[in-house]
């Protein structure tokens, strides 16, 4: 918990120094200064480098005084935006206004029952439920996560598994943050809960028999689900078979039913390579077949069908083709192509029914659902009414059905679930999730335009204003955001609480940069290991696009990211600390060197495909250059907000905090410079709604703060 700004003091006299005192406000006292963490000298040589931490103390979560650090930080970040209060309850108090406290999601079909979740006004968490037969029915809630976190600072729902008979539930929770999911079983015709099965549980998937599980775990280093094991309902826990273990540390393995009911696979991948094997799911102690054994940067993803896998797989070209192969002999000298590889056309993924497919494809940066039929191959394409939007399959657990349901959005349509009918080839609206507050859509204009990157490729950013700025003078305040890693796709989606910013006369920016998957895997590849710098300098090309085309005012630029955009917020602020009035950086992976150097820390040894693996020469001498925390400088930096939190599992709090302590000592600016620590949540920040609701108040009254309005 936050400390007082007494105990602040007495903390830093401890340990902390002090540098110079941040500019007050006008009306405002000053704020304590700033702790300036204590510095132990380290130094690392490798591949004739040398790389030097003077803050790696700052790993020992067991070490008293680092917590005390990271309060001392949150204390200074409190007193520093203690004027700001008002601001952040009046944000806050606009989100709110914003979203429905009192909803219902869309109810889908899955065996007899219509399943759903809803929210209660003042509640933070969703209640799971489901009615039998039909929608008159009476309500069963088969899950109140309001209830799981009563007493927890943090509670987050992992798995949720329904038996096939609708009697037994598989749910997992994590109540750190730190994403180690527990298992247990709830019988829905009791209410009554089992012990934990399992600890650090990842997929979960139900046999045909109605009471065999099948889960996976991760190993407790390296945050890998590596292992599948099969429980029976009843028995004891130490009874459970080990059905497969994953050697090689680049990857992770996955467990899940077909939509079929048929078979039951597990997906074993790497960043790069893939294999599969499958089970009859009525048969639970039977045998798992290898589909086709894994080939280095192959990948593939079946999916069954009457007598036939059909995979997705990229063995002819780097956007996917479709194949289809016999059951009885699925090895590739067997598969046959449906859907060539397109250059033009990425194969995002697949959803089999019992008399279509549909195709989830991406081209010119948009998402596309292509419906074909299984008797004939004809094809339709949904279509949807805005140039710039998100598209994507929603729930669809029956097989035999002439519907497919999907979800759109855009930057001013909320989100929306349809039903297409195959047969009619229409869209029927089911609902769109309800803004209150007088939102008007008509009010706001989105567009996509594209930027040229330093090395002349066009690189599209989506946009959002409201149409009564004045546009043409470029004086707008900018905000820019952006990822760019993994291959992820950045989504155009609604946001109620941009409004606040949106309303306030912010223009809007959403970079589709180079290594996330927006143009499909080529995109990805073209900013990954030894093209990562394209990454950043895309998203400088973005940002200088939008001022030279009068978007926003050079001097009103804020920019924000998260995780690996994290990393891409630290890395752009070093290459252009002139650029940027205002940098909003979450979980941020800026101790690149350090973290990928050791192989003992979670998700790195799988992470060697995406980034490089710097114990060798050319990759550390390329990585080396990039490293937000290696390249920190003396000099002038923007106003900054780092924003981590201590149970982070994927990005460790060290990261962050390492980061911040270092520019400390070498900005020689008065701009602000905050780190605020969620010491009771993980990577994506508190669980509650209502609580995240306040996190992002915080965050755009610093940025309005910075940025003068």
């Amino acid at each position: 918990m936050k400390k007082s700004v007494v105990v602040f003091f007495l903390l830093m006299s401890t340990f902390l120094n002090a540098e110079d005192k941040t500019a007050s406000t006008a009306n405002a006292p000053a704020p304590p200064p700033p702790p300036v963490a204590k510095s132990i000298h380290t130094e690392n040589h490798i591949n004739g480098g040398k790389l030097v931490d003077d803050y790696r103390w700052l790993r020992d979560k067991s070490n008293p005084e680092v917590a005390q650090y990271l309060e001392a930080e949150n204390a200074y970040a409190e007193s520093v935006m203690k004027p700001t209060a008002a601001l952040q309850q009046k944000l806050y108090d606009e989100m709110v206004s914003h979203i429905k406290e009192t909803d219902v999601n869309v109810p889908y079909k899955d065996g007899g029952y219509f399943y759903y979740s809803r929210w209660e006004k003042g509640q933070q968490y969703q209640i799971y439920c489901r009615k039998k037969g039909n929608l008159e029915a009476a309500e069963e809630i088969t899950l109140d996560q309001n209830e799981l976190a009563k007493g927890q600072p943090f509670m987050s729902l992992g798995a949720y598994e329904v038996s096939d008979d609708g009697n037994l539930l598989a749910y997992s929770t994590d109540n750190t943050g730190f994403r180690q999911y527990k298992l247990r079983v709830r019988d829905l015709r009791t209410g009554k809960d089992s012990e934990v099965i399992a600890e650090r549980v990842g997929s979960v998937v139900w046999a045909n028999d109605n009471k065999t599980l099948f889960y996976t775990v991760e190993d407790d280093k390296a945050k890998r689900q590596y292992r599948l094991y099969r429980h029976e309902v009843g028995a004891a826990v130490s009874k459970d078979a080990l059905v497969y273990e994953e050697k090689d540390e680049r990857f992770t393995v996955g467990a899940g039913k077909s939509r079929s009911d048929k078979y039951i696979f597990l997906q074993i991948g790497s960043h790069t390579t893939s294999e599969a094997r499958y089970l009859d799911a009525s048969d639970p102690k039977g045998e798992w077949k290898l589909i086709a054994p894994r080939q280095q940067d192959v990948e593939y993803y079946p999916d069954h069908h009457g007598d036939e896998f059909l995979i997705r797989t990229n063995d002819k070209g780097r956007t996917f083709r479709l194949v289809s192969t016999p059951v009885s002999a699925p090895g590739k000298e067997n598969w046959k192509e449906m859907v060539p590889t397109r250059p033009d056309v990425m194969l995002n993924d697949i959803e089999v029914f019992e008399d279509f497919y549909t195709l989830v494809e991406r081209e010119n940066g948009l998402p596309q659902l292509t419906i074909v039929k299984f008797a004939d191959a004809s094809k339709q394409r949904i279509t949807y009414p805005e140039p710039v939007y998100t598209a994507s399959v929603q729930t669809n657990r029956e097989y035999k059905t002439n519907k497919l349901r999907y979800a759109y959005q855009s930057l001013v349509t909320p989100a929306s679930v349809f039903d297409y009918e195959v047969e009619k080839h229409t869209s029927t609206l089911l609902k769109q999730t309800e803004v209150p507050g007088g939102y008007d859509p008509g009010k706001y204009q989105s567009e996509r335009v594209w930027a040229t990157a330093k090395d002349g490729v066009k690189v599209p950013i989506s946009l959002v204003y409201r149409k009564d700025l004045k546009k043409a003078d470029g004086s707008n305040p900018l905000y820019v955001y952006a990822y760019g890693s993994y291959g992820i796709i950045l989504p155009v989606t609604f946001g109620s609480t941009r409004l606040s910013l949106l309303d306030r006369g912010v223009v809007m920016a959403f970079a589709h940069i180079r290594g996330g998957g927006d143009m499909g895997k080529p995109w990805h590849d073209a900013g990954r290991m030894m093209n990562k710098m394209n990454t950043f300098t895309d998203f400088i090309a973005c940002t200088e696009y939008l001022v030279a085309n009068k978007y926003g005012s050079r001097d009103k630029i804020a920019i924000e990211g998260g995780s690996a955009g994290g990393l891409l917020m630290g890395a752009v602020t070093n290459l252009r600390p002139d650029l940027f009035k205002a940098v909003v950086s979450h979980v941020p992976f800026v101790d690149v060197m350090n973290t990928m150097l050791d192989a003992s820390l979670p998700l790195t040894v799988g992470e060697y495909e995406e980034w490089g693996n710097p114990n060798e020469k050319p990759a550390y001498d390329y990585m080396v250059k990039y490293s937000p925390y290696d390249n920190l400088k003396k000099g002038a930096y923007p106003a900054i907000l780092v924003k981590t939190s201590f149970n982070d599992s994927q990005v460790m709090y060290w990261e962050p905090a390492k980061y911040v302590a270092k520019l400390r000592t070498l900005k020689t600016d008065k701009n602000v410079l905050l780190l605020k620590t969620n010491m009771a949540a993980g990577h994506g920040g508190s669980s509650g709604r209502y609580d995240h609701l306040k996190e992002i108040a915080f965050d755009y009254a610093f940025m309005l703060t910075q940025l003068g309005l």
